[in-house]
């Protein structure tokens, strides 16, 4: 008997508060008959102790699993009298860390419940408890996970601010955290000017406020919080050269498609891109604004723009998208082949790859060779690959990476002032107290260059200049807070978008 009971407390540890008197195995299911101790009770209205038993009532309440079955605990409790007069006549004892009241689990049970809707929420919450032998309907999974209480800390120093989309091109709501220790604070319903100005208004203290380019929060923080510190994002500064360095690869396409004598596109699409040049360039000489001409032409306002960047016209031709083709392992083979006999037949080269494990069909080659890409001297360079190695650091490269590189950059000045314009920038987004005045150097630089894309780029910079200096000279970063919208579509993602923003509010800042 000893040892039973040593047993029966080492497996139910966690009922210690209780008297234990019996276990009985009913297969399905392990009963356990317990009672409260005859300590005083305390009343809950008054605080007065009493031990003067009214009467007794029997609970049951479910407790952690056991050997993958279901653990019941029926347990007798004592209505006490209290012994204040004009309080309450009688009161249920509780117990405190096993019993909550109107309760039907256990504390340590609901705990455990607690742990796994966090993560999974409503149905795959239910499903993975009933693995572990607890039955729980998915509402009450929601209830549950909505009871657990929120964080609420101070306000940070420094916070960061970014969107995310509830529904893709309609709703939108927005996050706040921690910079500094990457805990959420708050997530906002929306994501206009007016409803982060109210909350940095309620909320004083911030003196760092991370963001992207978003002008509607910039315009918040300047209204709530006038002498607050304004640091961009430095990825976005980065995707924005990127983006515009790409532009100016592809309006230098017939300057470096020269080295690989690759073919540039001259088919009716070339001929109509010409004639829209021509067109917009002749309107701008009259004095015509740029929304006039894209009224006249029937024309996007920035196809316009793109249009009146260009000096020539040969820089809106591009080199044709050529995307990866089966035949591509196999281009040394057909461009040998067909150097040492022009007039080798399709049929043959088809039959030869063939053999040697092409897996494509014969129209395939025919696009392929009628493309000019089997007679080329290398491989097809598509101006996004040659962007991506003008950006990627010259650690990085492979040696033949490296010498095409070269070539490439050095087909005309503009492409080796893009060049160097990106290898002196890329420095500068680590931050360091003395990147400002270097940005102001890259700055002049770029601008004294042919190069209209990247001068788009620095009047971007110019108008939030004060955030892109914080963000090259602060180690202050907006990272943090795109890592949680990254969790936040995952939590988006496993709800099927179909509960609404208050659960999803309270997932998010459970984290």
């Amino acid at each position: 008997m000893k040892d039973f009971n040593e047993l029966v407390q080492t497996v139910f540890s966690g009922l210690s508060p209780l008297v234990i008197e019996d276990v009985a195995d009913e297969g399905e299911r392990i009963l356990v008959r317990a009672r409260t101790p005859r300590d005083t009770a305390a009343c809950p209205v008054c605080g007065a102790p009493s031990e003067r038993v009214h009467g007794y009532h029997w609970r049951m309440v479910a407790d952690v699993p056991v050997d993958e079955r279901r653990v019941v605990v029926r347990v007798r409790v004592r209505r006490l009298v209290c012994p204040t007069r004009g309080c309450r006549h009688t009161f249920r004892e509780q117990v405190c860390g096993v019993l909550d009241r109107y309760q039907r689990r256990t504390v340590r049970l609901t705990r455990q419940v607690k742990a796994v809707v966090k993560e999974l929420a409503g149905r795959a919450g239910t499903r993975l408890l009933a693995i572990l032998a607890v039955s729980l309907s998915r509402h009450t999974a929601l209830r549950t996970l909505l009871r657990i209480p929120l964080p609420t800390g101070r306000v940070p120093r420094v916070i960061g601010v970014d969107d995310f989309a509830l529904r893709r091109r309609h709703r939108y709501a927005t996050v706040i955290i921690d910079a500094e220790t990457h805990e959420r604070i708050d997530v906002l319903p929306d994501r206009t000017a007016d409803t982060l100005e109210v909350w940095l208004r309620e909320h004083p203290g911030v003196e760092v406020v991370c963001r992207d380019g978003s002008a509607t929060y910039a315009e918040a923080i300047r209204r709530a919080l006038p002498d607050a510190v304004q640091v961009a994002d430095r990825w976005h500064v980065w995707k924005n050269l990127c983006e515009a360095a790409l532009s100016e690869v592809k309006a230098h396409s017939t300057c470096w498609a020269t080295v690989l004598d690759a073919p540039i596109y001259d088919g009716p699409r070339a001929q109509t891109t010409l004639e829209r040049w021509h067109q917009v360039h002749g309107l701008l000489k009259k004095g015509v604004g740029l929304l006039e001409c894209a009224r006249r032409l029937q024309l996007a306002l920035n196809t316009v723009k793109r249009y009146a960047r260009a000096d020539r016209p040969e820089r809106m031709l591009r080199v044709p998208k050529y995307r990866a083709s089966l035949v591509d392992p196999y281009r040394e083979h057909l461009h040998k082949r067909r150097a040492e006999d022009p007039s080798v037949p399709v049929k043959h080269l088809f039959e030869e790859i063939k053999a040697l494990g092409f897996t494509g069909c014969l129209n395939l080659l025919h696009k392929y060779i009628n493309q000019g890409r089997a007679d080329a001297d290398r491989s097809h360079v598509s101006p996004r690959r040659l962007a991506r190695m003008v950006l990627t650091r010259l650690d990085n490269l492979k040696v033949e990476q490296h010498e095409l590189l070269a070539k490439l950059t050095a087909a005309c000045p503009e492409m080796t002032q893009l060049a160097t314009g990106i290898e002196d920038f890329a420095p500068l987004l680590t931050p360091h107290v003395d990147n400002a005045d270097a940005l102001t150097r890259w700055i002049a630089q770029v601008r004294a260059a042919d190069l209209p894309h990247l001068h788009a780029f620095t009047r971007g910079l110019e108008r939030d200049r004060d955030a892109v200096n914080a963000a090259l000279t602060l180690p202050y970063s907006n990272g943090p807070t795109e890592g949680v919208n990254t969790k936040t579509k995952r939590i988006a993602r496993q709800m099927h978008g179909r509960a609404g923003f208050t659960l999803l509010r309270h997932r998010i800042l459970l984290g």
